[in-house]
């Protein structure tokens, strides 16, 4: 319709709120809109920061990765069976990465290929540049997953910060305008109040 009014942008909405010139609006609505304004953009700051926290942290489950190899092991014994009887391990040769012969034990963590393996069996296993054997690395998608719920809980946790901070600050402009309101009431209220 021609003659209907428009809807307010937000924008100016907000910029009328902290900068216009409006006798009712106290000093502490001022404050608290600017305290908004930094929280909002302290959350933009942490939410950056948090995504290249996330990046970080897949860089270097890759790099941790990176830093292992598979290796075949052979079993020397059968591997485990039963878990309840607490021997989860298995007696195992492989060779380093540098070609040099190992033995030692093998565990469910560092080859869960060892279960219910026989004797002689072929087995995957992960080991370190000295031949260490070690738990093998997260997938690709594992590793992403990862790194996207640590910025996650960063956000969140920059978030929540924020969120008492703000409540922390409108605690105390509270307190300041009850005040006010309370010395206004003192000077007004007899007036208002006295019998005629």
């Amino acid at each position: 319709m021609p003659g209907a009014p428009r809807p307010a942008r937000p924008i100016p909405r907000l910029a009328r709120l902290l900068l216009g010139r409006n006798r009712l609006r106290r000093r502490s609505d001022r404050i608290e809109g600017v305290l908004l304004l930094v929280l909002v953009a302290a959350f933009g700051v942490a939410v950056a920061a948090a995504s290249v926290l996330g990046t970080h942290i897949y860089d270097w489950q890759r790099a941790g990765a990176a830093r292992l190899d598979p290796v075949v092991a052979v079993l020397a014994r059968t591997g485990p069976i039963d878990s309840l009887g607490g021997n989860e391990e298995a007696w195992a040769r492989w060779r380093a990465p540098d070609g040099r012969r190992l033995s030692g034990t093998l565990t469910m963590v560092t080859a869960p290929g060892i279960w219910e393996a026989t004797a002689g069996s072929q087995v995957r296993v992960w080991v370190t540049r000295t031949g260490e054997p070690t738990a093998p690395p997260p997938g690709r998608a594992l590793m992403i997953f990862n790194a996207v719920l640590m910025g996650i809980w960063a956000a969140c946790g920059a978030g929540m910060t924020l969120v008492c901070c703000y409540w922390m600050c409108r605690r105390v402009l509270d307190r300041a305008r009850l005040a006010a309101w309370e010395s206004a009431w003192a000077l007004t209220g007899p007036r208002w109040t006295s019998r005629r």
